[in-house]
């Protein structure tokens, strides 16, 4: 037996006689009632809940009886009374709170049905401030805390998912639950209003401007429990927060098994880099591994696109995620289908396309419905031993930025091109990172090294292993446009970078050795710029 108090121990089964029902999502409510009033269970309940019930025939009690006071102000006060908390409140095995009880004529209520006004889907459509507002439950979550905290007498049913368990659990009882279930369900509840004060928090922020809140609270509903984390002995559930940007938390998969908890992180990787080239300029696609670009390319079509990004590195695609920024066309997917991928994401995909794709059932298919818009605020969090580290996303697109040509030599404009190409892509590859680029194609990159001079060689490498892949006489740093997303604290990455062909370099520059980097820069000829803004990513 659990303990309600120090004297007083919580039974085990309560026998459910009076229920509260009171929901905004009424799917399944008049079925569930319907089973309640089978059981011999008196049903109370508002507004329109108690419209649909009555409309199917179950008798059901307005509130407003109970309480002896009809609803005002639009509704916002109705179920704010005694007569209501008191009976959800009240420990039953206590003789001062029967006494209270009978002295006030206060009915104890053994069920609570409670959903809540949908303020998530208010916000996701972008409702103005007063409809966003007027979308905010109080009676609710007010009640739902009650039940949940007096749960020893108590259930509490949020989610219309949870119905048909409360449902068996009443059959299997003879009309009562069992504890340990009004445990689970109290605990869900308590999870749902923290769920819902914090997107509404989170709004508030959003609203006002007020970049660090005082109180943070991140939270949402699980999505999908995973089959583990980022490794099998790992567990791990996806939980969305309701922010409205297409992505792999709104995507729809039209096929392959669940994903995994490293697809969905370097799926949502490949998407939010490859959302970075406007579709209406040119189609892009990324090719990811482990949260990192594999290759990175522009072209005429998108099937041209894919192979070129390809190109970059062939043996580090084998096993990652395709990103496009246009609609998949059956000529790309016959060629994405011929390496082992785990997932495809794009805005959309054919019919013929997802015909052909078909043929690989175990391939992953996402599509969108629109790209992220990179500008767009937001925020990101991490966890760490203790705590949380939030910060606003990394909105900031080079297109946006004033570049600064700090050498003797300026950039050629095709040089620009591939500059503003391989700066774009540096701000989603894990520090340190250095990018080779010519002609709207990744030539090499170098990622997540501990010395930018290390990034600087790697990527060198794996242009020139792609070159002898390709069967061409020299690799594509050759005259290349090389970025580093953080500045060079000496001139030796420069000078790698030099070493392997590129002509032109882009760099947010702040160093206090700026003026060798310069020199060294001027010394062989090559054109680099300032961007003043750094995208470290850990």
């Amino acid at each position: 037996m659990a303990v309600v108090s120090k004297k007083i121990p919580a039974p085990d089964l309560v026998r459910i006689r009076t229920a509260l029902l009171s929901v905004s999502d009424k799917a399944g409510i008049v079925d569930l009632a319907a089973s309640l009033h089978k059981a011999g269970v008196r049903l109370l309940s508002t507004g329109g809940t108690h419209g649909a019930i009555k409309a199917a025939g179950i008798p059901v009690t307005d509130v407003s009886e109970v309480t002896g006071f009809p609803e005002i102000m639009d509704g916002r006060v109705k179920t704010l009374h005694p007569n209501v908390h008191g009976g959800l409140l009240s420990i039953r095995d206590d003789e001062e709170h029967v006494a209270a009880m009978k002295e006030h004529g206060i009915e104890a209520i053994d069920l609570a049905v409670i959903n809540l006004y949908p303020f998530e889907q208010v916000r996701k459509a972008g409702g103005d401030y007063p409809t966003t507002v007027e979308n905010i439950d109080i009676g609710g979550p007010a009640m739902i805390r009650a039940s949940a905290k007096n749960h020893a007498y108590v259930t509490v049913v949020t989610d219309p998912a949870d119905y048909a368990e409360l449902v068996a659990a009443l059959e299997a009882g003879n009309g009562s639950v069992p504890y340990a279930l009004r445990q689970k369900f109290a605990a869900k509840a308590f999870a749902r209003t923290a769920a819902y004060d914090a997107v509404i928090s989170n709004w508030f922020a959003e609203a006002l401007s007020i970049e660090v809140p005082d109180y943070r609270a991140i939270g949402g509903p699980l999505k999908e429990k995973m089959r583990y984390g980022e490794n099998p002995h790992q567990s791990a559930g996806f939980y969305v927060t309701g922010e409205n940007r297409p992505g792999v938390a709104t995507a729809t998969l039209h096929q392959g098994k669940q994903l995994s908890y490293n697809n969905i992180n370097d799926t949502d990787a490949a998407f939010e880099l490859v959302a970075e080239f406007p579709p209406e300029q040119a189609p892009a696609c990324a090719i990811i591994k482990h949260a990192n670009p594999c290759g990175v390319a522009t072209g005429a079509t998108l099937l041209q696109a894919y192979e070129r990004a390809l190109a970059c590195d062939s043996v580090s695609a084998f096993g990652g995620i395709v990103a496009f920024n246009q609609t998949l066309d059956a000529a790309t997917a016959t060629e994405v289908i011929k390496l082992f991928t785990e997932v495809i994401i794009a805005p959309d995909v054919t019919d013929e396309a997802k015909a052909i794709i078909a043929a690989k059932p175990n391939l992953r298919l996402l599509t969108t419905g629109a790209l992220p818009d990179p500008r767009a605020k937001g925020y990101t969090a991490k966890t760490v031993s203790g705590g949380l580290l939030v910060q606003s996303r990394d909105n900031v697109m080079v297109d946006d930025l004033e570049l600064k040509v700090v050498t003797k030599r300026a950039p050629t404009a095709t040089e620009l091109e591939d500059m503003k190409f391989a700066f774009r892509i540096a701000k989603h590859v894990k520090s340190n990172a250095v990018i080779y680029a010519k002609n709207g194609q990744t030539a090499g990159i170098g990622a997540g090294q501990m010395s930018r001079v290390d990034s600087a060689r790697i990527a060198a490498l794996k242009a020139e292993d792609a070159a002898k892949a390709l069967g061409l006489s020299e690799p594509l740093t050759k005259g290349s446009a090389v970025a580093s997303e953080a500045f060079y604290p000496f001139a030796d990455g420069l000078l790698a970078a030099i070493a392997a062909g590129a002509t032109a370099v882009i760099q947010p520059g702040g160093s206090m050795r700026d003026a060798e980097v310069i020199a060294a820069a001027d010394e062989h000829g090559v054109a680099m710029v300032f961007t003043g803004v750094r995208h470290f990513r850990h």
